[in-house]
């Protein structure tokens, strides 16, 4: 009896085992009863549109194969360390999906141009195949899911497109490129040591009571802003972070924080400005009302343009939101939004020309120097300077656009070489600065006060482990 019982099972098994042979599994990213509306899951009554189904082509592209039997797999793909890539097509876009009846995902892929940005990465080198001149790649079951995806939120609200997410081939850059060295292990390097210099720039001038001025904080703030620019760029460089709102936000924060340094250098060469045309200079008076009033100049004409840039983004971009649905958008910020933020760069370049020129003529026509002018002279060579460097490395950055690796290996060289000679401009090349710093860090090794130094720092720099 237990004989027929365990022979009758293990028939049944086989019989199973052989007829699941010929089902082609599918993995969906949602449930059965669930579509994605605006990257998420939502249930099919939530629109008017049916669930998706999957259709199958044949290897020659032939659409509407029909497969004896498939079953659906629920879920996203485990990609573990690899990253995860979002795919969508819809009628007009560059990439285009295929399901083979074997279960597998094939991806056309008609953008195989690398990207100058450095964003994207060469998918000439992750094809597995070329057909009638277009390449592809496919997806074996576990790397990827389809689903159907409805946009809502953008002017082409109510566009359908199907959806994968794929995990991203193994063939990639090689250890031994020295492109992708560069891009993947020099650059984050560089970025981390100028973020580093420019931190300390900032603290320097903040924690230092007597660099408290508004000269002081102008530069502290100035630092702070350079600052979070290279955390975003530094953000940008990880591809584990593709996501095209991640990226769209790293771009605003880099790009605000690049203009707002340059808004800040532009109040530094006012203030110095306006200090050598005034008859009755008092300084420290009201720096604290000044710095507001600095303050308020900066954030509202970089909020302004910030908020400009967005929306040229989002609603004059030729090829951003126009071309393509609103969760297809280009992962980076557009031209033309990059191009509202550099434009008030360039006018402030020369309206800080105009502040050099005309303030290097007024001190070369004083003959004798008051206390504050003594001071303000060096508030002017440490402007002068800031401003050569700043203009140099915003330069390289616009040169390093440009389809030329070259160009881009040097703004790697000059990103950390600008962050270093802003540290040794604004601490390094001052004594004063210097002494300070020293005196503050080590009470019993002060040596005196330096030449030129302020009223107050006279007692600071006396040694009191000598009484």
């Amino acid at each position: 009896m237990y004989l027929r019982v365990l022979a009758v099972s293990f028939l049944c098994m086989r019989m199973i085992e052989v007829a699941a042979q010929g089902v082609v599994r599918v993995q969906k990213c949602c449930e059965r009863f669930e579509l994605m509306i605006d990257n998420r899951c939502a249930h099919k009554n939530e629109s008017d549109s049916e669930v998706w189904n999957p259709v199958f082509s044949s290897e020659s592209g032939q659409d509407n194969v029909q497969v004896p039997l498939f079953r659906l797999v629920i879920g996203q793909p485990e990609c573990g360390a690899r990253l995860k890539w979002p795919i969508f097509h819809y009628p007009g876009s560059q990439d285009r999906l295929s399901l083979l009846p074997n279960g597998k995902l094939r991806h056309f892929i008609s953008h195989h141009e690398h990207d100058s940005k450095g964003a994207d990465v060469e998918l000439s080198q992750l094809s597995g195949g070329d057909l009638d001149g277009q390449r592809y790649h496919d997806y074996d079951l576990g790397l990827y899911c389809l689903d159907k995806i409805i946009v809502t939120q953008s002017q082409e609200a109510g566009q359908v497109a199907q959806y994968a997410l794929v995990c991203s081939p193994d063939a990639g850059p090689s250890w031994n490129d020295s492109d992708h060295l560069v891009r993947t292990v020099v650059d984050p390097a560089c970025r981390g040591v100028a973020l580093a210099c420019y931190v300390a720039v900032a603290a320097v001038y903040f924690v230092l009571p007597q660099l408290r001025d508004l000269a002081g904080n102008v530069v502290s703030s100035l630092a702070a802003c350079l600052a979070v620019s290279q955390a975003a760029g530094l953000v940008l460089v990880f591809v584990q972070f593709r996501h095209h709102v991640s990226f769209l936000v790293a771009d605003t924060f880099m790009y605000v924080g690049l203009l707002a340094s340059f808004y800040w250098l532009n109040s530094l060469g006012y203030y110095i400005w306006r200090t050598f045309r005034s008859r009755n200079v008092y300084l420290r008076v009201t720096d604290g009302r000044k710095y507001c009033y600095y303050s308020l100049y900066v954030w509202c004409c970089t909020l302004s343009m910030a908020a400009v840039a967005l929306f040229a983004h989002f609603m004059l971009e030729p090829e951003g939101i126009k071309t393509q649905p609103g969760v297809l958008m280009q992962n980076n910020l557009g031209w033309l939004g990059v191009a509202m933020f550099f434009t008030p760069v360039a006018f402030t370049i020369l309206v800080n020309l105009f502040f050099y020129l005309t303030t290097g003529q007024i001190i070369n026509r004083m003959s004798t120097y008051g206390r504050i002018h003594h001071k303000m002279k060096y508030s002017f060579e440490m402007f002068a300077k800031l401003f050569l460097v700043m203009v140099v490395g915003w330069l390289f950055l616009l040169l390093s656009w440009m389809r030329y690796s070259v160009l881009f290996y040097c703004n790697v060289l000059v990103n950390v070489l600008q962050a270093l000679l802003v540290l040794y401009v604004c601490v390094l090349g001052q004594g004063r600065v210097t002494a300070l710093a020293r005196a503050s860090c080590c009470p019993c090794g002060r040596k005196g006060a330096e030449p030129g130094a302020d009223w107050g720092e006279e007692m600071s720099s006396m040694n009191p482990c000598s009484y």
